[in-house]
C-alpha cells in the first residue's frame, strides 16, 4: 500500500467496459518526487488534493468493486488526517 496524494483526474472516451464508471484519478505517492505521478481508480470518491491510501499490483485486483477490471492501482481509502510526517 501506497499514501498518495491526489493531483487530479483523467477522462478516458474510450476504455474497457468493465472500466465504466469509475473515476481515473491521477496520483502522486507522499515523498515521491514529482515526476512519479501514476493512474489509480478510484473506488471511494476521493477529490483532488485528498490523501489516499493505493493499493498497486495484484492486491489492486482483488478490491471488491474492481474484482473482474484490468487495473494495477486503486484508490481503496481516503485518509481523514495527516500526521505530521507528511
Amino acid at each position: 500500500m501506497k499514501i498518495c496524494r491526489v493531483v487530479g483526474s483523467i477522462t478516458a472516451t474510450a476504455k474497457d467496459p468493465s472500466l465504466t464508471g469509475f473515476k481515473l484519478m491521477t496520483v502522486m505517492e507522499i515523498g515521491a518526487p514529482a515526476a512519479d505521478v501514476f493512474v489509480a481508480v478510484d473506488t471511494v470518491g476521493a477529490g483532488v488534493d485528498a490523501t489516499v491510501l493505493v493499493v498497486c499490483g495484484s492486491a489492486a485486483r482483488l478490491a471488491t468493486a474492481t474484482r473482474r477490471a484490468p487495473v494495477d492501482a486503486v484508490v481503496v481509502a481516503i485518509l481523514d488526517a495527516p500526521w505530521p510526517a507528511l
